[in-house]
């Protein structure tokens, strides 16, 4: 997490992204949790196990695993970030992702960024009905009958997926849980502009992890902080996040600790730097507007005029 000038704004944005990591490590406990509810409102056994399911080697899969070996191929060889960079035609920011994130959390995430498909909200309807009738169905009635349910694929991909469930090569259906990005929106975001269905879903995703429910205590309250411009609160907000907050939420709080005054002054004083940033912004968003195609004189032209 990279520290910029103390303001408001960037601690706000500091500590999205510790919360954000926080709910991407324990995704393990939200789909444990929903899996669990899943089981729990069954009242019967299926009548007939599906095959054991093997996880297809997609694209995304197959680079993440390969572009994990080559990297830390590189590091045993002492190569250097920028090096290893260089070598193999990346950002160093992933370069370093893939050096401190454990293989297995790095698949999870290539994984989740793989697109549903207009089946997949019906694939858990499918897979009931085919172990119902113990595999003894037709694609075309279960298109059918998912077709009067809302979908809007063609009977193709059904017969595909009915055709892997009796192979078993069919993935397993994954519990519908909200992604890292949405809990953190909903975390930041003030509680009374949260809807319902938003509210409830943040309260259980709070029951099934301890450490996003206390990544989250922690982080409305240093929202809470900023709002009121409560700084005098901050370095006991710090001590506590030290003391019992997610390893996330424990390196934000040290980030806040290595320039202690500044960042209260930030959270105290109603004057800050963010005119000046948002100038430096706008100037900086005309020249690549500008890049390749005016002059000086216009650039200096249109950075003085008042928008």
């Amino acid at each position: 997490m990279p520290w910029k000038s103390p303001t408001a704004g960037t601690c706000c944005k500091n500590l999205s992204s510790a919360v954000e990591k926080t709910s991407h490590q324990h995704r393990d406990c939200l789909r444990k949790h929903a899996e669990e509810g899943t089981v729990t409102e069954a009242p019967e056994p299926p009548p007939m196990l599906l095959p054991p399911a093997e996880l297809p080697r997609t694209q995304i899969i197959e680079r993440t695993r390969h572009r994990y070996e080559d990297i830390h191929r590189l590091l045993e060889k002492r190569w250097t970030i920028s090096a290893i960079a260089r070598r193999l035609s990346l950002d160093r920011k992933t370069v370093r992702r893939f050096r401190d994130t454990d293989l297995d959390e790095l698949l999870a995430s290539a994984r989740e960024r793989r697109p549903n498909g207009v089946l997949e909200p019906f694939k858990a309807y499918l897979n009931t009905r085919f172990t119902e009738t113990r595999g003894q169905v037709s694609g075309t009635r279960l298109f059918l009958e998912i077709q009067a349910r809302g979908y809007r694929g063609s009977r193709q991909v059904v017969r595909k997926h009915l055709a892997a469930l009796r192979a078993g090569t069919a993935e397993p259906v994954r519990a519908d849980i909200p992604s890292p990005r949405k809990i953190t929106s909903w975390i930041m975001r003030p509680r009374e502009t949260l809807t319902e269905s938003q509210d409830e879903r943040l309260l259980q995703v709070r029951l099934a992890c301890p450490d996003i429910t206390r990544a989250c205590d922690l982080a409305r309250a240093f929202a809470d902080m900023v709002r009121h411009q409560h700084g005098y609160l901050l370095l006991e907000w710090i001590r506590q996040a030290e003391q019992d907050a997610p390893k996330p939420m424990k390196s934000f709080a040290g980030f806040l600790r290595q320039d202690l005054d500044a960042v209260t002054a930030g959270l105290t004083l109603p004057w800050s730097s963010g005119v000046v940033e948002g100038h430096v912004n706008r100037v900086k968003t005309l020249k690549r507007a500008m890049y390749g195609r005016a002059s000086f004189a216009l650039l200096r032209a249109r950075i003085l005029t008042q928008p």
